[in-house]
């Protein structure tokens, strides 16, 4: 593999990781009756929505699955969303 298909090949895994990691933060928004767009404002006010973010909106299934708390905290912080963990812990907090 060369330097250009393994760059490229690094970029979207990373883009695919990061599409799961979106996907469980709505799941476990929408198991809890949160409302995943409100509380990426909350974590990241002078953004606009991340198209993914709004992608995994649409696409989300009613159907509960299950996600532990500390699981996507963990999947969070990997990704660098801090500031989302926090919004997350807080509303864990509340439960």
């Amino acid at each position: 593999m060369n330097n250009e298909n393994r760059d490229e090949y690094i970029i979207k895994k990373y883009q695919q990781d990061e599409q799961i990691m979106v996907q469980l933060f709505v799941q476990w928004c929408i198991n809890y009756n949160l409302d995943p767009a409100e509380l990426y404002q909350r974590a990241y006010p002078g953004q606009l929505q991340s198209p993914v973010l709004t992608d995994a909106i649409e696409q989300s299934d009613s159907e509960e699955l299950a996600i532990d708390h500390h699981t996507l905290l963990d999947v969070l912080q990997l990704f660098g969303n801090d500031d989302l963990a926090f919004v997350v812990s807080e509303e864990i907090e509340k439960l």
